[in-house]
């Protein structure tokens, strides 16, 4: 049987241990909701005072939203698979010098990352995404996840956005900062 050809999500001939921001998102298989548990705060719900939302800067918007999420709002508890990959990256920078993770969230079926390449020490790496920088750090972290799990949980494929500018680094911040908060209606959601 012959396997079915996959079309690559990476951006063609770019090279993956270029010094720069990325942002990864992993799946777990078939999106199961393994890794946290999500469970909804009693009292003033989240998103009270959207009318008044316009008028405050985003940074004030920011904050408001992460004191009632922290208050009364959604609160994310990890299950022994989401402490195992919560500990696993907590170590990661020990094997790869030259990569920082910057933020990061352990949601119940996916994990979002926000990662940096802060020196390759002169060499100038690869683009073949396999021979990345990016796809060493996901398949060293998978297979650290895995032997303690004792199982593969993990989805193959991981997803990647090239960071391009402050704005765009300081956006993808602020979603993994309220991904708990908007759970009910991320794109992971229903899977």
């Amino acid at each position: 049987m012959e396997l079915p050809k996959r079309k690559s999500t990476r951006l063609q001939g770019y090279n993956y241990s270029t010094p720069g921001a990325y942002f990864i998102t992993l799946c777990t298989k078939d999106r199961q909701r393994i890794l946290s548990e999500i469970s909804v705060g009693t009292g003033i719900p989240v998103g009270t005072g959207d009318c008044l939302r316009r008028l405050l800067p985003a940074s004030t918007r920011l904050q408001n939203a992460l004191r009632f999420a922290h208050l009364d709002g959604p609160q994310n508890k990890l299950t022994k698979y989401g402490e195992i990959a919560d500990r696993q990256l907590k170590i990661m920078s020990d094997f790869y010098d030259n990569i920082k993770i910057d933020k990061y969230v352990i949601m119940p079926n996916h994990i979002h990352l926000l990662i940096r390449i802060i020196d390759t020490d002169g060499q100038s790496g690869t683009p073949v995404p396999t021979n990345s920088l990016i796809s060493q750090f996901v398949s060293t972290f998978k297979r650290f996840c895995n032997k303690e799990y004792g199982k593969n949980i993990w989805q193959s494929r991981s997803n990647d956005h090239i960071v391009r500018g402050k704005y765009d680094y300081e956006k993808i911040w602020e979603y993994i900062d309220t991904n708990v908060i908007r759970w009910e209606k991320d794109c992971f959601y229903d899977s």
